[in-house]
């Protein structure tokens, strides 16, 4: 059995019979349900189970995955397992799950913003205001680090109202660049994403030598310093958290500590 055929069976296996009450000693769903709700046949469910067929195809693994209840996360472990793509998002999310609101609350107090997989700011907490200034008064639409980082007909900054330097200015544009190419192929639909990267690249020189380049790069830390005018310089460290599934990014600036 392939563990393509041993997942498939453990999904049916947790799911209630479709007919409820019936005498039988198998639990779950019966290959003939699954067959039945997901419109293939039974000799075809018996072969992708005992691993005599791997490779089915992207219609019959989508018809599984509705027949067997699968979260978003299952669905696109199914197609991985697979070796297909798992189907692209028709937009980006928003939305905070309960989950990170618990991993937010337990930061204390450190300064925390969450931005959406186009770094749209959607979230962020008192000591953000503090340490940056609050975005309130900023339009929501343009509350965006990729505008921030590549400005567009000589733009402010949105998201801090004083200077902040940061010491590898290289290295958060080539991961800007490279976060919003993958969120193209994530959500290669969504119209907030396509107007802010035609917007960046018709309006940024940098961003659009980057983005015709192809670059690729990763960064998930920095060190900073804000220019705060009533508190003087303040460095911080940068640590960038991923949520995988919406790929929220979670910004926490922490004081530096000497050492």
């Amino acid at each position: 059995m392939t563990e393509l055929g041993s997942t498939l069976r453990a999904w049916r296996d947790r799911l209630p019979p479709a007919a409820p009450g019936s005498a039988r000693r198998a639990k779950g769903l019966r290959r003939e349900e699954l067959a039945e709700l997901s419109g293939i046949s039974v000799d075809y469910v018996v072969r992708l189970e005992q691993g005599r067929f791997a490779t089915p195809s992207a219609q019959v693994l989508a018809a599984l995955a509705r027949a067997l209840r699968l979260s978003t996360a299952e669905r696109d472990h199914l197609y991985l397992l697979a070796r297909l793509a798992p189907p692209a998002g028709t937009a980006i999310s928003d939305h905070i799950t309960p989950g990170v609101h618990r991993v937010l609350r337990g930061l204390g107090d450190s300064a925390v913003a969450v931005f959406a997989a186009d770094y749209q700011l959607i979230w962020w907490n008192d000591a953000w205001s503090t340490l940056l200034g609050d975005p309130s008064p900023t339009p929501p639409e343009l509350r965006n680090f990729a505008r921030d980082s590549f400005p567009v007909d000589g733009a402010a900054p949105t998201l801090a109202h004083w200077p902040v330097r940061t010491q590898a200015r290289d290295m958060t544009e080539l991961a800007v660049v490279s976060d919003l190419r993958r969120a193209t192929g994530r959500f290669p639909d969504d119209p907030r994403l396509t107007t802010l990267i035609r917007t960046l690249t018709d309006g940024n020189a940098r961003f659009a030598e980057l983005w015709a380049s192809g670059a690729v790069g990763t960064h998930r830390e920095d060190h900073k310093v804000v220019e705060h005018p009533a508190h003087g310089p303040i460095e911080v460290d940068c640590d960038v958290l991923t949520d995988g599934e919406a790929e929220l990014k979670i910004v926490v600036l922490t004081r530096t500590v000497a050492g």
